[in-house]
C-alpha cells in the first residue's frame, strides 16, 4: 500500500471520482489524478468549466471521498473514511471557502464564524471567533448580519469561519467569483497574507490573474492534470 512521503501534507495517488449520470452511464469527474502538496505551499488549480476543479476541491477538502485511488492527508489515508469521519477531519485539519459564501442570513458574523466550533464541541467559541474576524479585518463588523455586509466582507466572514478552528489547510473554491474586480483583489491579498503567515492554501480558480499569486499552478482538463 502506498505511503505518504515525509513532509507531504497532501498526497493523491491515482485518484478517480466517478458519478452515475443515469441507469448505466457514468461520468469520470477525476481520472487517475496523482498530486503532492507540501506543508506551507500556495497551490492554484485551474481549468475550464467541467475540468474537475470543484470535484478536486471536494476531495481535497474532505467533503467527498474518492471512488478509486488513495488520498493521504497529513500522513493518514482518508480515502475510505465515512461521512462522519470526514466531517471530523474537516473540523480539525481543513477549512473550506466557497464562491457563494454560504453564510446563515439571520445570524451575526460572530455566530457564523462560531459554527465549526459548535459542531466540534469547543467552548471558547466567541473568543476564537472574535480573533478570526480580527485576523481578516472585520473586528468592527462582528455583530453585523450578512445583509449588512458587502460581498467582500461576507467573503471575509466565510474565510474567518474556515480559519477559526486553526486548520492546517485552507481550500478556497473560486473565492472571488461573486465579487467585483477590486474586491476580489482584496480577498486575494488576504489569502496571500495568510500564506505568508505559514498557512497551506489550495485555491481553485479559472482566472489567470488570480492564479499568478500562487507558488505553483496545476492545470486540469477532463479530470486529469495536464500541467503542474
Amino acid at each position: 500500500m502506498p505511503e505518504a512521503p515525509s513532509g507531504a501534507l497532501i498526497r493523491m495517488v491515482e485518484v478517480s471520482k466517478v458519478y452515475r449520470a443515469g441507469p448505466v452511464e457514468t461520468v469520470r469527474a477525476l481520472d487517475r489524478v496523482s498530486l503532492t502538496i507540501e506543508a506551507g505551499e500556495f497551490v492554484t488549480i485551474m481549468g475550464p468549466s467541467g475540468s474537475g476543479k470543484t470535484t478536486m476541491m471536494n476531495v481535497l477538502g474532505c467533503l467527498d471521498p474518492p471512488t478509486e485511488g488513495k488520498y493521504f492527508l497529513d500522513g493518514s489515508d482518508v480515502s475510505d473514511y465515512s461521512g462522519r469521519e470526514l466531517a471530523r477531519i474537516r473540523g480539525r485539519k481543513v477549512g473550506c471557502v466557497f464562491q457563494s459564501f454560504n453564510l446563515i442570513p439571520r445570524t451575526s458574523a460572530t455566530r457564523n464564524v462560531e459554527l465549526p466550533l459548535v459542531y466540534a464541541g469547543i467552548r471558547d467559541r466567541t473568543e476564537r471567533a472574535t480573533l478570526a474576524l480580527q485576523q481578516v479585518g472585520l473586528g468592527d463588523r462582528m455583530k453585523h448580519m450578512p445583509s449588512q455586509l458587502s460581498g467582500g466582507q461576507q467573503q471575509r466572514v466565510a474565510i474567518a469561519r474556515a480559519l477559526v478552528a486553526d486548520p492546517m489547510i485552507l481550500v478556497a473554491d473560486e473565492p472571488t467569483g461573486a465579487l467585483d474586480t477590486a474586491t476580489g483583489q482584496e480577498i486575494i491579498k488576504l489569502l496571500v497574507s495568510l500564506h505568508e503567515a505559514g498557512r497551506t492554501i489550495v485555491l481553485i480558480t479559472h482566472e489567470k490573474e488570480v492564479a499568478r499569486v500562487a507558488d505553483r499552478v496545476i492545470h486540469l482538463r477532463d479530470g486529469r492534470i495536464v500541467n503542474s
